[in-house]
């Protein structure tokens, strides 16, 4: 499939960075990305690379399709060598994303510009690990018999809640499930023979708003993402770089107290931020009250599309307890972007404005909130997009080793 795209001239360029890549291919690689189709002449402008080293990378990114030469965008021929634009390869590479949530898995099939291939969408059978591993192999199988022919693949991101070690590949604790210790990257590196890396949701779709958000630029100067789901968790991303902490522990937000919050969480105490906002305890209200007659997010989301008052008025209470935690992160971090990716959040201006003016109200940091407060640039697809984002950063960050990069330690 070739894609009809005008080449990105020098003149919508944005200035140059004050910093160069540590990676001079994955600077190259992101250039193209950002601006593709896009002549070397431009790559070496915006990278700030020279022309020299530029002409290298680029021969390996071709040599290795991870870059296409795009003659159909050029403009028209003038005197001199022609230039011929370089583009990502529409029907080229794919990487595997995996995502565990508390109720199914989502194992998804995204191209180079995270734009998803095929996903499938399965409920749990059983939740120990060993179970989850090989319905998760089992569904990849699947996904690579039917596009593998055509679509080099190149890793696997697994993206889940709690806390994620992702150096080491590793679910240290996830209550919900009840997994502790487990090696999630090396078992799925010897159930599928792919490289493998894990990462946690916020971090996971924090790299994917980096990468090819819909503010990405000003969310590469400093971004806070904030992640409800059945797990509450945060991740800060300073220069494009996301923070993992020594632990891999940083963004533990679960346990933030909400006042007024009489439910029971899983760590012993009660009023919990988790407890307050999960899907979990949301849902099981809704099916009391008889909004909704399946016990998933998505029903409650729908019914508050469709009209019903009581579905708004609990996504509104839940979007107004999100927004006092966000306000606090906007204080705490004085980030140039604050995501929020909650299911009314993404789908309901009506939970977005709610969100936005309890934060307006609570934060002291005097930021505009209509500008810095957005919500997921992948509504109805956050699953599917969060594990594929841990394999794409590893590959923009260094696409000539991201193999060495994906395994786990």
């Amino acid at each position: 499939m070739i894609e009809d795209r005008r080449t990105t001239r020098r003149g919508d360029l944005p200035p140059a960075g004050a910093r160069r890549s540590r990676d001079s291919a994955g600077a190259v690689l992101r250039a193209v990305l950002d601006h593709g189709p896009i002549a070397r002449s431009s790559v070496a402008r915006v990278t700030r690379l020279s022309a020299a080293s530029v002409t290298g990378v680029v021969g390996s990114l071709l040599e290795r399709g991870l870059v296409r030469e795009a003659p159909e965008a050029a403009g028209k021929p003038g005197i001199g060598r022609p230039h011929v634009p370089l583009d990502l390869p529409a029907d080229g590479p794919a990487v595997i994303g995996v995502h565990i949530a508390v109720p199914r898995i989502t194992v998804s099939l995204l191209d180079l510009r995270g734009r998803i291939i095929t996903q499938v969408r399965e409920p749990h059978g059983r939740t120990d690990p060993a179970s989850v591993v090989t319905a998760v192999a089992a569904r990849i199988a699947a996904i690579r018999r039917t596009h593998g022919a055509r679509r080099r693949i190149l890793g696997l991101g697994v993206a889940t809640g709690g806390w994620v070690d992702s150096p080491h590949g590793t679910i240290v604790e996830h209550p919900a499930l009840g997994w502790r210790d487990v090696p999630i990257a090396a078992a799925l590196a010897e159930a599928t023979g792919l490289p493998v890396r894990a990462d946690n949701n916020s971090r996971a779709l924090l790299r994917g708003e980096l990468l090819f958000g819909e503010v990405a630029g000003r969310a590469r100067e400093s971004a806070v993402h904030l992640f409800v789901g059945n797990v509450v968790d945060v991740a800060f991303a300073t220069g494009g770089d996301v923070h993992q902490g020594p632990r891999s522990a940083s963004g533990a937000v679960a346990h933030l107290p909400v006042e007024g919050c009489r439910e029971a969480c899983a760590c012993g105490r009660v009023g919990c931020l988790q407890a307050a906002v999960s899907e979990r305890v949301l849902v099981r209200r809704a099916m009391a009250a008889g909004l909704i007659d399946r016990p998933e997010i998505a029903a409650l989301v729908a019914a508050a599309e469709g009209g019903s008052a009581g579905a708004v008025a609990l996504l509104r209470e839940r979007a107004r307890l999100v927004g006092r935690a966000a306000a606090l992160l906007l204080d705490l971090f004085d980030p140039e972007v604050l995501v929020v990716a909650e299911a009314g959040v993404n789908q309901l201006p009506d939970s977005l404005a709610t969100v936005r003016a309890e934060i307006a109200a609570w934060s002291s940091a005097g930021a505009e909130v209509e500008r810095v407060v957005h919500p997921s640039s992948f509504p109805g697809t956050v699953l599917a997009v969060a594990g594929g984002a841990v394999a794409l950063d590893q590959i923009y960050a260094s696409p000539l080793e991201f193999q060495v990069r994906l395994h786990a330690s």
